[in-house]
């Protein structure tokens, strides 16, 4: 082959074949359509730089000013421990000394102001009054007899029948009678007393807290400087349980935070998520040197029936106003 055939061929290989499938063209977009696009992401992009630089986003709180009293919004500036005890309380004692025939209470007796709550054996005291009451009688008679005669040693005297010295001597006998009549009634109306006062009666209304006694036991008064809540002569505990509080004792450096009416929140070991709202009623006058503490007071606004006397207790201490955010 000559080179005329070697140009034949290579002509022929660079012939373009029509008969197969063209290439599939790429789809021009226009150009305005790029343009939102590339503005979107260059703000957020701008946006994303400031708020690195600008650090996390806080948001801001409106003030509120609580009025003072309001222990819940108060804020905390002080906390002490403590007990609840009744206001209103008394270890109910027999007045005289005897045996117990009759207990009517029982721990959690709800009584009522001058309710019979215990009896004491009382013929020994009803025989007293009868024989005080006969004593009185007898007493009255020697009067009336000695009345009579000093009558008559005064009509003898006005006649000169009797000497003056016997008249003064019926006078002084009369006026002994008349004391013996009031003695003896200052006997019986004693007499009468000891037998009201085998009756117990309870000083106010209450719940019996605490039974001391019982039927069968000798009572007797307890003597002023001996222990009421383990003397033999206590009868019965009795407590107001509308008057619960919180006594507490507070450290000599913090007495100065605390103001008469301040409000608080009390809490108790045996309810620890329940709050009860409080105020502070009284700061006791006088210090413990022993503990270096002042012991405070302070009345439970929304006491229940879960509160107990002698339950453990913690007290938090607010300031009256603050700036609450909401």
């Amino acid at each position: 082959m000559g080179p005329l055939s070697d140009l034949k061929g290579e002509l022929a290989s660079l012939r373009i074949d029509r008969d197969q499938p063209a290439a599939p063209r790429l789809r021009r977009w226009p150009l305005f359509l790029f343009i939102p696009v590339v503005l979107a992401l260059g703000a957020l992009y701008a946006l994303r730089a400031r708020q690195a630089l600008a650090g996390p986003e806080v948001e801001t709180a409106r003030a509120t000013v609580v009025r003072e009293g309001d222990a819940s919004a108060g804020a905390p500036i002080l906390t002490a421990s403590g007990y609840v005890v009744a206001r209103r309380k008394a270890v109910v004692s027999a007045k005289i000394q005897g045996r117990l025939s009759d207990l009517r209470v029982e721990e959690g007796s709800r009584v009522r102001q001058n309710e019979v709550i215990a009896r004491l054996e009382s013929l020994d005291y009803e025989a007293q009054v009868e024989r005080a009451r006969a004593a009185l009688q007898r007493a009255q008679a020697d009067l009336a007899e000695s009345q009579r005669q000093l009558e008559l040693a005064r009509r003898l005297t006005d006649e000169k029948i009797m000497s003056t010295d016997t008249l003064q001597t019926t006078e002084s006998r009369a006026r002994v009678s008349e004391a013996a009549v009031s003695q003896a009634r200052a006997d019986l109306s004693f007499a009468q007393a000891s037998l009201a006062n085998t009756i117990i009666r309870a000083p106010f209304t209450g719940t019996v807290v605490k039974k001391m006694a019982e039927v069968g036991e000798s009572v007797a008064p307890i003597p002023p400087g001996v222990n009421i809540s383990t003397s033999s002569g206590a009868i019965v505990a009795l407590a107001d349980l509308d008057t619960l509080e919180v006594e507490a004792d507070v450290s000599e450096s913090n007495v100065a935070k605390l103001s008469a009416d301040q409000p608080a929140e009390v809490s108790v070991e045996a309810f620890p998520d329940r709050r009860y709202r409080a105020v502070l009623r009284q700061v006791i006058p006088t210090a413990d040197r022993t503990k270096a503490t002042v012991q405070v007071k302070v009345t439970i606004l929304d006491k229940d029936e879960l509160l107990k006397p002698e339950m453990s207790a913690k007290v938090t201490y607010t300031s009256p106003f603050r700036a609450a955010c909401q």
